[in-house]
């Protein structure tokens, strides 16, 4: 029990940091910057939005999403921005004709005005390049090809092929990223959350990446820590061609991680935060889907390092799984008659940790519209992610290549 005891006032300790100390990571407060007016400036306060509203092309990557695109392209075409605004869809040599469902779609959207859209088709990919990140690559070279020299767009957004867009969205982006300075201005796309094991594993999926990555940090420009989040990306081109273009990352599995990186690295101010108005309707209707999900790519963010693999699951049962086992043992020993100091110290230090990390989960929960009363099981989750990471590092020694969209993402 002595042990158990020790474990649980570290943990009890850590949660204590991580609430109070760690960036607010807990919280789901931040929320896409509204554009503010210069009160000395009447056209400000009569319209505190840009007086010119930069060009913007959008790169969208696609492989084998003839099933999402007719749900979420038309909205991204018809979104509501007074500036020039086109897309690029890159069909990443899909063979489930996802490159001519979207023609299609641009060719009906063009008649109903809606921004122009150009298919590029996907050219085999070079080695050292991510899947992914060499369809965004294809995507920025064709918008910079088509535009007459000097007239490149202003900014690029790239997004995901099933995000589903509200209409409003890419005119706020732009007004944020112009009224705060902004090179990258990115939106964690709210997740579908709809079948029972979504909603076990995807507000948790979030409330990790925010607890490795906390936002406020992020967008904090004395803070080194930095991410976004890949389905919805605007960043401003010149800031992202000073940087090295995507050349810099093209190996890089976790793409949107490693681009804000990139970009914070050169000293640009960058931006992360929740959405309500952009989201995801990937469907992952079983555990199994969602493990691989995760699976796919935990072990990439650990860089393949068996030691950080190793602290992580500690870290994880240390963190999560010590404070309830910590309480319930006090309970079972106090009950059969065994309690002594450590069982005391057990107990106590158990329920504050638990107690820490169940208040600090309700946000999110109630973020994505759930019970808070699922909030206790928060360490069975925690379990789950474990395994799963363990699970990615043996499909990694195994040779299981990690895929984008059904293909090998390096070779």
């Amino acid at each position: 029990m002595l042990g158990l005891a020790i474990a649980c006032v570290i943990s009890a300790v850590a949660w204590l940091y991580l609430v109070a100390a760690h960036g607010g990571f807990w919280l789901t407060d931040q929320r896409l910057p509204v554009a503010s007016a210069d009160p000395a400036d009447p056209a400000d306060l009569a319209d505190p939005e840009p007086r010119r509203w930069p060009s913007v092309a959008a790169v969208v990557p696609a492989r084998n999403e003839a099933d999402a695109i007719p749900g979420t392209l038309p909205a991204l075409l018809a979104q509501e921005y007074p500036g020039e605004f086109r897309v690029f869809l890159v069909d990443d040599n899909s063979d489930d004709g996802t490159g001519a469902l979207a023609a299609e779609l641009g060719e009906k959207a063009a008649r109903d005005g809606g921004a122009p859209l150009t298919v590029v088709p996907g050219k085999p990919r070079p080695d050292g390049w991510a899947g992914k990140v060499w369809a965004m690559a294809q995507g920025l070279a064709a918008l910079v090809a088509v535009a007459p020299i000097g007239q490149e767009p202003d900014y690029v957004l790239f997004t995901d092929a099933d995000i589903a867009w509200a209409p409003g969205v890419l005119r706020d982006l732009v007004a944020s990223a112009e009224d705060g300075d902004r090179a990258m201005v990115s939106q964690m796309a709210m997740l579908r959350a709809q079948t029972a094991w979504e909603r076990v594993i995807v507000p948790a999926f979030v409330y990790f990446f925010a607890q490795l990555y906390p936002f406020r940090k992020v967008n904090d420009p004395k803070s080194r820590v930095a991410a976004a989040a890949g389905g919805c990306m605007l960043i401003r081109r010149p800031a992202l061609e000073a940087a090295g273009g995507l050349e810099p990352i093209r190996g890089a599995l976790i793409d949107d991680v490693a681009l804000g990186t990139l970009l914070k690295r050169h000293g640009n101010r960058i931006w992360l935060g929740f959405a309500t108005e952009v989201r995801s309707t990937r469907p992952y209707p079983s555990l199994a889907s969602l493990w691989h999900m995760i699976a796919r790519s935990a072990y990439v963010q650990l860089r393949y390092n068996p030691l950080l693999l190793a602290g992580t699951i500690v870290g994880l049962l240390l963190l999560y799984v010590a404070p309830p086992a910590g309480l319930i043992g006090a309970i079972i020993a106090s009950a059969v008659g065994h309690g002594g100091p450590a069982t005391g110290i057990a107990g106590v230090a158990g329920l504050d940790g638990w107690v820490f990390m169940t208040l600090s989960y309700v946000p999110m929960l109630r973020f994505y519209r759930l019970s808070a009363l699922r909030a206790p099981g928060l360490p069975l989750i925690a379990v789950l992610y474990a395994a799963m990471t363990a699970d990615s590092a043996r499909r990694h020694y195994s040779g299981r290549a990690v895929s984008w969209r059904g293909r090998a993402a390096t070779l």
